[in-house]
């Protein structure tokens, strides 16, 4: 073997490690580290994860699982550009809007949800911290698709671009990342017949957690009965009959194959466009999944702030009457 081609092996065989060198997890830096990274090259990622019922075949931090693994490629991919860094926060599992919401069943086992102006402050002041101490670029990972959720997301992104200067883009609030998600292609024609219009906990949310973490997911879900729609009309209909099991879809259609293809999918995408923020693409001529809600979806989306605002209410009569306002 010539040594050109040893040289080429070796570089090879040490590029992973070297592009690993550059991810930081900011839990373990000290002041000292934290303060010496350059501020103009480094991305700080912050990866969120609800507690949110999904059913009875999968844990209900789905989601959290699957943005940690977004987040450690994307990590990857940032890192392989010459001179950048990434520190990573540790996950927030805090989000707004579980899917038991579709019914109004605001108390429903498995989802433990914060307020939405709970959640926008959260990502203000973590923010307002990174901003304060000159941190430039900040990604968001929290992959939950409740309207209101990701719109307070997108508050707390501007407030950092309008007050610090800097760049926070909520990764997963933008079109072309949400579209990575279609499974139509992956599914054969019948297992997308069986799955339908579903928004939660479906075939492709169980193929993506039987492909992360299958240990996870219940064996039951091979057999579990589909709950079929065709639009927002039957899912908000489905999900307030008494004995909607806390999903859309067919469970039993799920397979890690097609999770790996589909969280392939996503962080691709999301690596497309992070690479794009970074070599200057404004970031807000992006177009918003949400911005066009199913009329149906946004009848849905005012009855949960609704309720939100009564839970708040119930919270300040307390602090009143403590004398803690």
């Amino acid at each position: 073997m010539h040594v050109r081609q040893v040289w080429l092996l070796i570089v090879s065989l040490l590029a992973p490690l070297l592009c690993h060198a550059q991810t930081y997890r900011m839990a373990e830096l000290n002041s000292v580290q934290i303060k010496n990274l350059d501020r103009e090259r480094t991305v700080v990622l912050i990866p969120g994860g609800i507690l949110e019922e999904h059913g009875p075949y999968l844990p209900v931090y789905t989601d959290g699982y699957a943005d940690r693994y977004y987040t450690d490629n994307l990590a990857r991919a940032i890192a392989r550009r010459p001179g950048w860094k990434v520190v990573i926060l540790p996950e927030i599992p805090v989000g707004f809007g579980g899917a038991n919401n579709i019914g109004e069943k605001w108390d429903f086992s498995g989802s433990f949800t914060i307020r939405l102006s709970t959640l926008r402050s959260v990502y203000m002041d973590l923010l307002g911290d990174l901003g304060a101490q000159g941190f430039r670029w900040v990604f968001i990972v929290h992959d939950h698709g409740d309207p209101a959720h990701n719109q307070a997301l997108e508050q707390a992104s501007d407030y950092f671009h309008d007050t610090y200067g800097g760049t926070t883009v909520h990764l997963f609030g933008l079109s072309e990342v949400q579209e990575c998600h279609d499974t139509t292609t992956l599914l054969s024609r019948e297992a997308n017949q069986d799955d339908g219009f579903t928004v939660h906990a479906g075939a492709e949310e169980h193929s993506e957690m039987l492909f992360v973490h299958p240990e996870l997911v219940s064996p039951a879900y091979k057999h579990g009965p589909t709950v079929r729609g065709s639009g927002f009309e039957d899912l908000y209909n489905l999900a307030a009959s008494d004995t909607w099991p806390g999903y859309f879809g067919a469970p039993s259609r799920g397979s890690g194959a097609v999770g790996r293809e589909v969280m392939g999918n996503c962080s691709r995408a999301l690596a497309a466009v992070a690479v794009r923020v970074l070599d200057g693409t404004d970031y807000r001529k992006f177009a918003r999944f949400y911005a066009k809600l199913d009329p149906r979806d946004a009848i849905g989306d005012q009855a949960e702030r609704r309720h939100d605002k009564e839970i708040e209410a119930i919270q300040q009569r307390w602090l009143k009457s403590k004398g803690l306002e």
